[in-house]
C-alpha cells in the first residue's frame, strides 16, 4: 500500500495548519549575514529580516545535502513508499538539482519532484491540493498527474515596494528596473512558466494604483470562477489588508487566505513592501 510524504522547501508560504495536517516536511534555507547563518523560519522570522534590512541585506543559501539525506532517511524508517516533491523554481534557485541528486540515491522510494517555476504560496497551493487529494484517497501517480491542472489554475501576481533588493540579489528576472523608478513606474509581477523568472505582467505608475491594478487583474478570474485567494506581503501588513478588503466586494470568492509573511528567503530579494496575490480558480 502506497504512504506519499510530501516535501518542500522553505520559501514556500502556507498556512500552519496546512503543513500540520498534511506532515509537510520543509527543506530550510540558510539565512547568511556577515555575524553568521540562520535557519529560515526556525532561527528567524521573515520581520526580523525585513526589519534589518536598512542596515545589511542577507544573502542566502539552499537547503544543504546533508539535510535532504536526512528527511530522505527519516521518511524511509517512517515507512513511506513514495514522495511528492513542490520546491522553488529552478530560475531563483539550486534546490530542484540538488534534491534530484538525493532522491536517486534512495530507491526505495519513489519520488516525484516538481519545480513550480513559483515560489512563497505558489509553492504552498500546490502542496495543500496535493495533500487533499491523498486525504481523498488518490494514488501517487492520479496526484502527479493532476499537479500541472493545479499549476494551471494558479495566478500569482506581486508588486515590490522597490526593486533595489531584487536588482542588488540578480534576481530580478526580466523587469526594467532603474528608469522605471525613478519615474515611479511600478511593475506588476508574475512568475514565466517556462524559466521560472520575474517579468512584467503590466506597468502602473505609483503605489496605490499598483495595488488597484493588482484587484483589477483578479476581477478576469473571478468573472468567470469561483476563486480562492491568496494574500502574502513582505512587512506591509495595512497594504494586504487593504487589498483583502477591496478583493471581499468582488463576486464568485470561494475564500480569502491571509497567509501572512512572505518567506525571508524570497523576502531577501523582494525587499519590504512586497504585496502578492494569487487566485486560485476552482
Amino acid at each position: 500500500m502506497e504512504k506519499i510524504a510530501l516535501l518542500t522547501d522553505s520559501a514556500c508560504d502556507i498556512d500552519e495548519e496546512t503543513i500540520n495536517k498534511y506532515n509537510i516536511n520543509i527543506l530550510s534555507f540558510r539565512i547568511i549575514y556577515r555575524s553568521g547563518e540562520y535557519i529560515d523560519k526556525v532561527e528567524i522570522t521573515p520581520k526580523e529580516v525585513y526589519d534589518n534590512m536598512k542596515v545589511e541585506i542577507p544573502k542566502s543559501s539552499l537547503p544543504s545535502m546533508e539535510d535532504m539525506e536526512m528527511v530522505y532517511k527519516r521518511l524511509e524508517e517512517e515507512n513511506y513508499t513514495h514522495v511528492i516533491a513542490i520546491v522553488i523554481s529552478s530560475g531563483l534557485s539550486g534546490t530542484y538539482n540538488a534534491l534530484k541528486i538525493v532522491s536517486e540515491k534512495h530507491k526505495n522510494l519513489t519520488t516525484y519532484i516538481y519545480d513550480s517555476k513559483s515560489t512563497s504560496v505558489g509553492e504552498g497551493i500546490i502542496l495543500k491540493e496535493c495533500g487533499k487529494l491523498i486525504e481523498q484517497g488518490r494514488n501517487f501517480q492520479q496526484i502527479v498527474d493532476t499537479i500541472p491542472k493545479i499549476k494551471s489554475n494558479m495566478h500569482f501576481f506581486f508588486v515590490f515596494g522597490t526593486l533595489e533588493y531584487a536588482r542588488k540579489g540578480g534576481r530580478i528576472g526580466k523587469i526594467p528596473g532603474t528608469i522605471g523608478e525613478i519615474l515611479d513606474i511600478k511593475p506588476i509581477v508574475y512568475f514565466d512558466d517556462s524559466y521560472g523568472v520575474c517579468c512584467t505582467y503590466d506597468k502602473v505608475r505609483g503605489r496605490k494604483r499598483s495595488l488597484n491594478k493588482m484587484v483589477d487583474i483578479g476581477k478576469k478570474f473571478l468573472d468567470k470562477n469561483q476563486c480562492e485567494v491568496y494574500i502574502v506581503h513582505g512587512n506591509a501588513e495595512e497594504d494586504a489588508d487593504r487589498v483583502h478588503n477591496m478583493i471581499l466586494q468582488l463576486p464568485n470568492i470561494e475564500n480569502i487566505h491571509m497567509i501572512g509573511q512572505i518567506s525571508p528567503i524570497v523576502g531577501v530579494y523582494s525587499g519590504p513592501g512586497t504585496v502578492g496575490i494569487c487566485y486560485f480558480t476552482m
